[in-house]
């Protein structure tokens, strides 16, 4: 079987990770490049904090206010009453959030469609942390499964860290920078090492029900 050159690369610079990787099998991350960064983020916020059922709900509830569109723009999001949002099943906090992100994307602080696929990494991250309740995590989560971008390491998820402590059987639970570190072997296919490591720690979970 011929090796993709990530599984390749992070099976010899990383024997242990190596043995996840011919367990599991091949990487399988879904790009979802359909969406656009404003709808992409949308969801982010209706899924903080929330079980993915509620948040699908909040969602369907959102999309039914905006009638002949997929998904509202920019500018409907802002036109709306507050009201009709949190009727929705937004919290005010998160109305406050989705107003900002409407408002950035309105303002080119968040990239287009077409350009943010031009820009690099580092700089996507720091402008899309300018919105209101998006944070690092939330602007890497954007790399991966919109941009699917190659070299991503949210070393702040929860799962990554759980599944490097189970990985490399650690007597507790690593901290952002320890990952960050030893994550440098990995480079520059950080983002189907991080896929592993999710793989890890869901396997480590089934085994406990």
């Amino acid at each position: 079987m011929r090796l993709s050159p990530a599984i390749r690369h992070l099976s010899l610079a990383d024997p242990v990770l190596g043995r996840l990787i011919r367990d599991v099998g091949p990487c399988k991350l879904i790009i979802r490049q359909r969406r656009s960064p404003f709808e992409s983020l949308t969801r982010a916020i209706a899924y903080q904090q929330l079980h993915a059922r509620a948040a699908e709900s909040i969602l369907r509830r959102f999309r039914a206010l905006f009638p002949g569109r997929r998904f509202p723009r920019p500018d409907q999001v802002l036109a709306i009453d507050a009201e009709h949002l949190t009727a929705a099943g937004f919290s005010r906090a998160k109305v406050a959030a989705l107003r900002d992100l409407a408002d950035k994307v309105l303002d080119g602080t968040v990239p287009s469609g077409r350009l943010i696929t031009r820009l690099e990494d580092e700089v996507i991250v720091e402008r899309l942390i300018e919105i209101r309740g998006i944070g690092r995590w939330t602007a890497q989560m954007l790399l991966i499964f919109q941009l699917g971008r190659q070299d991503v390491l949210p070393v702040d998820d929860f799962g990554v860290r759980s599944g490097f402590k189970i990985l490399y059987d650690l007597g507790s639970l690593p901290t952002p920078a320890e990952v960050l570190r030893f994550g440098e072997r990995w480079k520059p296919y950080r983002t189907a090492a991080s896929w592993y490591l999710w793989r890890a720690a869901e396997r480590a979970n089934f085994t406990k029900v």
